[in-house]
């Protein structure tokens, strides 16, 4: 099966159509495996510039069938192989037989038509003396690695193996020999240098070991004789190289404890007392303290604002007077206007006397000191409300590449996130988050052991005993997720992952862990990173982070066919993802030193390759004003060590942002960046720890304000008149919709599409009318519920039943009695493959109107409002962030023409 050429493995729809629209001729095809079924293939087939996919299932037996047209029986397969071979004969069930397989690796399509049982099978038969196609295709996969793998040297040998002296291994073997003695002797030549580094990391851990353990001399395997009786399983090179790594691995996990026993043996030998360290007891949760800020009032008039959050009160002191002009109870304020064009005012709203009203205006030193009034005052909100269930959490997000060192005592500026960089400020810095979520790679300790560390450093920062919700690794990258202990019980369906992303996807050196959780009734989703390292793998690193997207099995298993950026309300995506500065190293250094960032982002790779739409799709970060986080010399933050010396010559590292924390949220939600920055003082790694902090909207559990009565309960109702999609494809399938969401009991789907066109190559425009398209009742009809809610959506062939794009839509903007316009992108594996526009309302009974405000939104930002909508009940909408600054196409982008689409980003006629 793995060497048929038409087998192209799990290659995505859009590029299984790319590689047939590219062959252009009728009745080429190639197999992939299915996107929507697990076990299952879907074998794509080009017809008239059309590509028509149809899907291979396997029974309870394990035989495979092609699903086709009706009236058509379906024929059992024990293979692929023979499946194939059957269906290149014509009247099938298929618009046309299988002539031409596209061969994997993108070369060129076969030149001649298969015919009989030859060709696409005949690869799997056992090999024939003189004859080579199976060395060629193993070679042409390794040429589709190569540029992926930093071992290039190790990949010459390979391919040496496989250009002269697999045929002979395979002759062999045909002939009774299993031994496979060239490749044996290929991979003894390939890891000389290996031996080599062992043979010298071996000799200085014997040597340590010795200090320790004078009596006893660990005996290397690497010196013993292997015995003459034992099976010659491995060549005696290979053996001995497995001996040595055995030896290590039990060294480097024995010496702490050796070391230990030593001293300890020590200690009681010569009757030595070791001063006992008292560790001080932690301090004791004591009220924050009251705050002053100084603010200027008028023109000129200076004052202070004093704040006070455990007796709940804003006080207002003129310069020069000695007790408060003012003093302002919590719940007499109404609002809080943040100024976007001047960032360091802000208004202050607040009832005097019923029913009126005053505002005033402060201007705070700097934007820093606005933000950490407003966050004082929001906490302040918090803990005097009478919600038995928070709107607002406050979320602390870092990533750490430890260098594979131990680290400092003391890790207070990463965990308060102070250092460089958009930073909290002192009289915020230490009030404790609800959740920490901690991200590190290359980290040396132990999980428990990390764990343990952190859970203790917040402990002597916070005075609080935070509980672990989860841990997850992969080898050295690792991610803790913490939650204050009044959360514990909130959290819940936990899911943890892991991704493998090293050499050949098999090697746990780089991939990604991800955690998933629910917070009440609001779902997260955490990456943690290490994507492929080198200034010259930006491609690479790309392919990771579509694996990454792709396997992580994280969130709701009924969405486990959407894309993950969808799966969930808050998504944050973190780590060492290795992108680097496409400039000179000395421009890089002058540009660093000035603090003229903005060039220097200007080249970095990430950034570019967001443009381009290649990673991170509509994906948030906050602005980077601190400098490189890699590579730092150890030891201090002032010198980048850019030159590595290694055996095969100096590498160029430049110093980059290599250490990133994006996001990206369902829309009309709340979340805000307060930090983005990294630490200047822990200096253990070549890179520096980088944090951010979010002020997140959570929605709980909603019970309903009126009790239920006995008659029929009047129903909300989710209405469409119209849908519009347009997807890149060249397939001509008719599609239906998927419905999921948290307020429907179960999934729905609509129709098939009513119109369809396709008047641009690539592109395929469909329609739904309100009669193909299903109503939707909701579980509950209640506007403060429904306003909580997203709708998320597939588009499907109705064929293949594979996604061709799936979307999020906000219900808190279509309530009302009047439909109103929606229009959002595609996604599907992390590509961007169309958009999607209509015309829909959600329809709320006249007695479950009522709503009440959110405590994060009475913070607003000065602004125009929009004009509301006839007969529509208020649902109050969540303020713009003024970090994120969303935006319909990449900025590099030209605007869309005024003709009927932009078909490279499938911008509709007339959307501006």
């Amino acid at each position: 099966m793995a060497a048929a050429s038409w087998y192209h493995r799990d290659i995505s729809r859009v590029v299984a159509e790319e590689l047939l629209a590219k062959a252009g001729r009728d009745g080429c095809f190639l197999v992939r495996d299915s996107e929507s079924v697990s076990g299952a293939y879907a074998l794509c087939l080009l017809f008239q510039r059309h590509v028509h996919t149809y899907r291979i299932l396997p029974d309870d037996e394990g035989l495979l069938s092609v699903q086709t047209v009706q009236g058509i029986q379906a024929k059992c397969f024990r293979t692929l192989s023979d499946l194939v071979s059957a269906y290149q004969q014509p009247h099938n069930g298929l618009v046309t037989p299988l002539l031409y397989p596209d061969s994997r690796g993108g070369g060129h399509m076969a030149s001649v038509a298969v015919a009989g049982g030859a060709g696409a099978g005949a690869w799997l038969g056992p090999p024939v003396a003189g004859r080579t196609p199976i060395s060629q295709q193993l070679h042409q996969r390794l040429q589709e690695q190569i540029h992926s793998s930093p071992a290039s040297d190790f990949m010459g040998f390979m391919a040496e193996y496989l250009t002269h002296h697999v045929q002979l291994d395979l002759e062999a073997l045909r002939h009774g020999h299993p031994q496979l003695r060239h490749l044996s002797t290929a991979l003894v030549t390939a890891c000389r240098a290996l031996h080599r580094r062992i043979d010298f990391t071996l000799a200085g851990l014997e040597t340590l070991a010795r200090v320790f353990d004078p009596p006893v001399s660990p005996r290397s395997p690497a010196r013993e004789q292997v015995s003459p009786l034992g099976p010659p399983q491995l060549d005696p090179d290979l053996d001995l190289l497995l001996n040595k790594i055995s030896t290590v691995n039990h060294l480097l996990s024995s010496l702490e404890k050796k070391v230990l026993k030593s001293l300890q043996e020590t200690v009681s030998r010569h009757n030595l007392a070791l001063p006992s360290v008292a560790m001080p007891p932690p301090p004791a949760a004591k009220p924050l303290a009251v705050q002053s800020f100084e603010v200027k009032v008028g023109k000129s008039q200076r004052a202070a604002l004093t704040v006070d959050v455990e007796s709940g009160t804003v006080a207002i002191t003129k310069r020069g007077s000695g007790s408060p002009e003012e003093t302002i109870p919590q719940d007499k304020i109404l609002q809080l206007i943040k100024y976007q064009s001047v960032q360091s005012k802000v208004r202050l709203v607040y009832s005097r006397e019923p029913q009126r009203s005053l505002s005033r205006d402060f201007v705070f030193p700097s934007a820093r000191k606005r933000e950490a009034f407003c966050q004082l005052l929001q906490l302040m909100k918090i803990q005097h409300s009478n919600l038995d269930e928070p709107d607002l959490i406050s979320v602390y997000v870092g990533t750490w590449n430890m260098g594979s060192t131990p680290p400092p005592r003391s890790l207070a500026s990463w965990l308060t996130s102070r250092g460089l960089g958009r930073t909290q400020d002192e009289t915020t810095a230490c009030i404790p988050h609800d959740i920490y979520v901690v991200g590190t790679q290359e980290n040396s300790l132990g999980d428990r052991e990390w764990v343990e560390f952190l859970r203790a450093s917040l402990k002597t920062l916070m005075a609080i005993d935070y509980r672990v919700v989860a841990l997850q690794c992969l080898w050295s990258i690792k991610m803790v997720v913490l939650v204050k202990p009044e959360h514990e019980r909130r959290i819940s369906h936990v899911h943890t992952s892991s991704v493998k992303t090293g050499i050949a996807n098999t090697l746990g050196n780089k991939g990604a862990v991800g955690v998933s959780f629910l917070f009440n009734g609001t779902s997260f989703g955490f990456v943690n990173c290490h994507l492929a390292s080198g200034s010259e793998k930006t491609h690479r690193r790309n392919q990771n982070y579509s694996d990454i997207l792709r396997s992580l099995a994280l969130g709701d298993k009924r969405l486990s066919t959407f894309d993950l950026t969808l799966r969930f309300t808050h998504l944050f995506w973190f780590g060492d993802l290795n992108y680097r500065l496409d400039m000179d190293v000395q421009d890089i250094l002058a540009h660093v030193t000035k603090k003229e960032f903005e060039a220097l982002l200007a080249v970095d790779q990430l950034n570019l390759e967001r443009e381009k739409n290649k990673v991170f799709l509509r994906f948030s970060e906050g602005d980077i004003s601190f400098p490189p986080t890699y590579r730092y010399e150890r030891g201090s933050r002032d010198t980048y060590m850019w030159q590595k010396f290694k055996p095969t010559g100096v590498r160029i590292n430049v110093p980059s942002w290599c250490d990133r924390i994006l996001w990206k949220s369902h829309p009309e939600t709340h979340v805000v960046c307060n930090s983005y920055g990294c630490t200047d003082d822990i200096v253990t790694s070549d890179h520096s720890p980088v944090f951010a902090t979010f002020e997140v909207g959570v929605t709980s559990q909603f019970v309903p304000k009126k009790a239920p009565s006995s008659g029929p309960e009047p129903a909300a109702c989710i209405e469409w008149e119209s849908i519009e999609v347009m997807v890149r494809t060249a397939s001509r399938s008719k599609c239906y919709i998927e419905f999921h969401s948290y307020c429907l009991e179960e999934a729905q789907r609509s129709g098939e599409n009513t119109s369809q066109s396709c008047d641009i190559p690539g592109f395929l425009r469909m329609g739904w009318a309100a009669k193909n398209l299903p109503v939707l009742n909701p579980i509950l009809p209640d506007l403060e519920y429904l306003g909580d809610q997203h709708l998320l959506l597939s588009v499907k062939g109705v064929e293949s039943c594979e996604s061709y794009g799936e979307c999020c839509i906000a219900m808190r903007s279509m309530i009302g009695s009047v439909a109103q316009q929606f229009e959002t992108f595609l996604f599907h594996r992390g590509e961007e493959t169309g958009s999607m526009r209509g015309w829909m309302k959600v329809r709320v009974p006249k007695d479950r109107r009522s709503t009440r405000e959110r405590l994060y939104e009475w913070i607003s930002f000065e602004e125009e409002d929009a004009e509301p909508v006839p007969d529509a009940p208020t649902c109050p909408k969540p303020p713009p962030s003024p970090t994120v600054l969303c935006r319909s196409r990449p900025r590099s982008l030209p605007e869309p023409t005024a003709g009927y689409t932009n078909p490279a980003y499938f911008i509709f006629e007339g959307v501006p």
